[in-house]
């Protein structure tokens, strides 16, 4: 019997695209730039300072930080609440998002090779956030930068495009003839909310202040009401889902939100801290009732990124800082009228 030859396999390599998105990348320093709090406090305890350089182990990769997405769990954390209490060491490093370049990748044919550019989440506080130069960010947490985005406009979607998406698309299963009600809408989260429900093919209803709700509808959401002006309960309709971004940290919008809910129907909380009892006062108005809590899947990313390029969701960058300028970033961020996101510029692109 004849023996079966085998084919011989060449080398492994980038296809001629990638390496054509590929720069030659540096080998990074051993210290950076970063900004840092030794202790939780007002926006003024974050300063600049020098430290080393993190190093990437096993699956993970080593990012140059070109620009990071400020969140309002920054400034929480910064201010004594948020995921504070899992900060083990001071000196600390703020910042999930960021869109940068690999600078080096776990292995020789990891398809994120070095001088590929990417965004995605660090697990902060597990590891040092993105308020630096370089970051570690595990490998399934990322995804190749949209390629019509500008390094800046990539660092304001991780974290509020991700938790968009999970409450949308995975938690309310948006669908067509849906009726959705979105508090707080032209945020950071909200923002991508509005944009999402509607794609997928939900009769959008969003709450926001009079100066954005022209660009609301724009977005895509079908009625808009300013908060400040009207009672949303007095003038929506019965709806199949709430997401609420704001709870009853302000006029009690997380309790007025059951009474337009149908019998059954799904109200979905983003800031739990401020309305710890929701879940029992929602199973007594006859709804289902869940948080959310973002998760950081580099596949999703993909497909927001595909769904970005294409135009069907646009990012929206407010303010951007320089990284010196964090503390003066988060006090904008705090004053609560951010229309989409506040970026910092971290390094050159």
């Amino acid at each position: 019997m004849a023996a079966h030859r085998f084919p011989r396999f060449g080398a492994l390599h980038a296809s001629t695209r990638e390496d054509a998105a590929r720069r030659a990348v540096a080998a990074p320093p051993t210290e950076m730039r970063a900004v840092v709090f030794d202790a939780a406090g007002a926006p003024d305890v974050l300063h600049e300072t020098t430290v080393p350089v993190p190093a990437p182990v096993l699956s993970e990769l080593l990012v140059r930080v070109v620009a990071a997405g400020i969140n309002p769990i920054d400034a929480k954390t910064r201010g004594g609440r948020g995921v504070s209490s899992a900060i083990d060491r001071f000196p600390s490093t703020l910042g999930f998002d960021f869109s940068g370049v690999v600078v080096t990748a776990p292995y020789e044919s990891h398809p994120l090779a070095p001088g590929t550019e990417v965004f995605g989440m660090v697990p902060f506080p597990r590891s040092g956030g993105t308020y630096a130069e370089y970051a570690v960010v595990p490998s399934l947490s990322v995804a190749r930068k949209p390629a019509s985005l500008s390094h800046v406009e990539a660092a304001g979607v991780p974290l509020a495009a991700l938790t968009a998406w999970g409450l949308v698309v995975e938690t309310a299963h948006a669908h067509e003839g849906q009726r959705m009600l979105i508090h707080a809408g032209s945020g950071g989260v909200g923002h991508f909310a509005v944009q999402l429900a509607a794609y997928f093919g939900a009769h959008v209803t969003a709450t926001g202040s009079a100066g954005n709700l022209p660009w609301l509808r724009e977005l895509g959401a079908s009625v808009v009401i300013d908060y400040a002006t009207t009672r949303f309960e007095d003038v929506v309709g019965e709806v199949d889902v709430v997401v609420d971004l704001v709870g009853n940290v302000h006029d009690d919008t997380g309790t007025r939100s059951l009474e337009v809910l149908r019998p059954g129907g799904l109200y979905i909380l983003v800031p739990t801290g401020g309305w710890p009892d929701y879940a029992e006062e929602a199973a007594a108005a006859g709804v289902r009732a869940t948080s959310y809590k973002v998760v950081p899947d580099g596949s999703v990313l993909a497909t927001l990124a595909r769904l970005l390029d294409s135009g069907a969701i646009r990012v929206f960058v407010d303010r951007v800082f320089d990284l010196s300028e964090a503390a003066a970033a988060h006090r904008e961020l705090e004053k609560g009228h951010t229309r989409g996101k506040i970026v910092l510029a971290v390094g050159e692109s």
